[in-house]
């Protein structure tokens, strides 16, 4: 889960704009404990509601009690939240985080066979460095599609979220007054088919599957033609 949260917001009556302290934003280190307690209620709340489901070795955390118990060591654990600043801007993030919720769970150029063993594909071991890092996968023909269908979500379920000065019903007027109190223009987002053109890369690396850059372009030659063949003079 990724979240974009601007470095402040609008005053209670909507007439300032309250920035976040310069260097500081948001207490990292109370984040996890937050996200912690809020997350393991929900989880406890879906479980009383019998929405969730357990397969194989987990039938009995079916039970409340047994599930408390699974629970418990969570509540203690440390958990992670990881924060920062957009190094390259807040336009940087956006374009990062568009690959990831515009793409489908693997792209064409990534499958390599597809025969009797199963579906070769390409992966990235992130634990690898360099080369060594890209490697090859076979996996059974039900076994690929059952992994491919977790990223699937279910009917109904948003993948994008908006809430506070982008939530859809005040996005139009919250952002022109956001403007207007920061003394910002409004930008002009280019056309569905010039931003398509133009992110859309030209060539495929076949190995690794990403956007190949061109750095210069050879102009075919005249051929070269061998050596005339000497003969003796008869």
């Amino acid at each position: 889960m990724h979240g974009i949260v601007p470095g402040g917001g609008l005053s209670p009556d909507g007439e300032r704009w309250i920035a976040c302290r310069p260097g500081f934003f948001l207490p990292v280190r109370v984040l996890p404990r937050l996200f912690r307690r809020r997350f393991l209620e929900a989880l406890e709340v879906v479980h009383r509601r019998g929405q969730l489901q357990f397969f194989g070795e987990y039938t009995g955390l079916a039970d409340f009690a047994a599930f408390a118990q699974w629970l418990a060591p969570l509540r203690t654990c440390g958990w992670v939240v990881y924060a920062k600043r957009p190094f390259a801007g807040p336009k940087a993030v956006l374009e990062y985080l568009s690959r990831y919720t515009h793409r489908v769970a693997i792209s064409n150029q990534r499958l390599v066979a597809f025969d009797e063993r199963g579906v070769t594909f390409r992966w990235k071991d992130y634990r690898a460095k360099g080369r060594t890092r890209y490697k090859t996968m076979t996996l059974e023909a039900g076994e690929f599609m059952r992994r491919f269908l977790l990223h699937v979500l279910p009917a109904g379920f948003h993948r994008i979220r908006h809430y506070g000065l982008l939530a859809n019903p005040v996005r139009r007027a919250s952002l022109a007054k956001v403007r207007d109190l920061l003394h910002v223009a409004p930008g002009i987002s280019p056309s569905p088919d010039e931003s398509t053109i133009a992110t859309r890369p030209v060539f495929i690396c076949r190995h690794c599957g990403a956007p190949m850059i061109v750095i210069d372009i050879l102009a075919r030659s005249a051929p070269i033609r061998a050596p005339p063949i000497c003969r003796g003079e008869t």
